[in-house]
């Protein structure tokens, strides 16, 4: 139960680090997709260079998951085609939504009800892939 309380913590302080960025914008992310505005992309990319330092740092004092479990990252398979078919998946349904997944909640937060189809439609999406894993090429 103190992991799930945790949990709820870290996701309500990210969902108000999202709302004042302004990153549930979606009018900041028609500006990045239209290459007006470059706030999108500043924080797309702290956010990379912060997510490489903590990986680094994670296997350097090879740190444990809450459950005392070692933490390890399997090599990825950097095949063209799986990243450029998963790309436009993930670009379109961003598109078509406005949000990329982590916001999601945030909008519902907000008050933007209608985000519930989007979450559920990524839920089912995410089942359906689940389903088929292992009938796909990896």
């Amino acid at each position: 139960m103190l992991n799930i309380i945790k949990f709820l913590i870290a996701g309500t302080l990210f969902g108000l680090v999202l709302t004042k960025s302004e990153v549930i914008s979606w009018y900041r992310i028609q500006e990045m997709f239209r290459f007006q505005s470059f706030h999108m992309y500043g924080i797309i990319g702290s956010a990379v260079i912060l997510g490489s330092i903590v990986v680094q740092v994670i296997k350097k004092l090879g740190m444990k998951s809450m459950d005392g479990k070692d933490i390890s990252l399997a090599p990825k398979d950097m095949s063209i085609t799986r990243y450029l078919v998963g790309g436009a998946l993930f670009g379109m349904g961003w598109a078509m939504t406005g949000s990329c997944p982590g916001p999601l909640y945030a909008h519902v937060g907000y008050g933007y009800t209608v985000m519930i189809v989007a979450i559920i439609s990524a839920i089912a999406g995410t089942m359906l892939y689940g389903a088929l894993r292992d009938k796909l090429p990896h």
